[in-house]
């Protein structure tokens, strides 16, 4: 996604050092990383609320209860035991 502004901070860095470019470019990961950090946090919070919300476990139990009877069909829950052996193997 390419703006004239980028563009424009992308030519201006590139008469920077290649050291320069280095510490503006650790300072731009840091801002954003700090902006994103809030964003991770009320995402944190709004899937714990999701986890206590009674709708959601009442549609859990829903879902657990329509899918028990493939619990019971005796077969063992291998698949990833399975899939690692098969990418393991020496073959």
């Amino acid at each position: 996604m390419a703006t004239p502004a980028l563009s424009k901070i992308e030519n201006e860095s590139a008469r920077l050092s290649p050291e320069a470019q280095f510490a503006l470019l650790e300072r731009l990961v840091h801002r954003a990383r700090n902006a994103m950090s809030g964003r991770c946090d009320t995402w944190d919070a709004d899937l714990s609320a999701m986890a206590t919300d009674p709708e959601v476990q009442r549609e859990l139990h829903r879902i657990n209860t329509e899918f028990s009877a493939a619990e019971a069909d005796g077969l063992e829950p291998r698949w990833c035991q399975f899939n690692a052996a098969r990418f393991t193997s020496s073959t």
